[in-house]
């Protein structure tokens, strides 16, 4: 059970870093970086690699309680398929867009875009395939050997004729 909650954590903490860092290079695009002089890349990718932490902070609040029924669905049914987990993390990071959408104030510009929507649905894909890589592709396993998927071999194996 520790076993289970452990990667569980694990894999939902960096599946909100992936979320975070793929945020960012929307804004501090590699392209970016890779044009700046040699002395003053350390320094964009330092700011870079902050506001990554700041960007999956945010992410891991806001997408907590959703991420959590989510998992606790996956570890209930055993869900192992990579496609559920990159579903769910679109439809939570799609959520967080809306949220931003409903609050926004009249004055200033609207996050409504085809650039936002593609960030958004960005990091849902990756926080979602990140999350699976480290814990979903476990999910439902007992106690801390989950690690195999095989399905148990028969006891009784028919000999082959050669």
């Amino acid at each position: 059970m520790f076993g289970t909650l452990f990667r569980v954590l694990f894999g939902f903490i960096f599946a909100c870093i992936v979320a975070g860092v793929a945020v960012v290079a929307f804004v501090i695009t590699p392209a970016d970086i890779a044009t700046l002089p040699a002395e003053l890349r350390w320094e964009r990718l330092g700011s870079a690699g902050l506001l990554s932490l700041f960007a999956a902070t945010h992410a891991a609040i806001f997408a907590f309680p959703f991420a959590l029924i989510a998992i606790a669905i996956g570890e209930g049914l055993r869900i192992r398929s990579w496609i559920y987990y990159v579903l769910v993390s679109i439809a939570i990071a799609l959520a967080g867009f809306g949220a931003h959408y409903m609050f926004e104030v009249g004055s200033e510009p609207t996050i409504v875009n085809d650039y936002a929507i593609r960030a958004f649905l960005t990091l849902g894909f990756f926080g979602g395939f990140a999350y699976w890589m480290v814990a979903g592709r476990r999910a439902g396993g007992r106690g801390g050997d989950e690690a195999t998927d095989e399905a148990p071999s028969t006891a009784a194996e028919v000999p082959s004729k050669a």
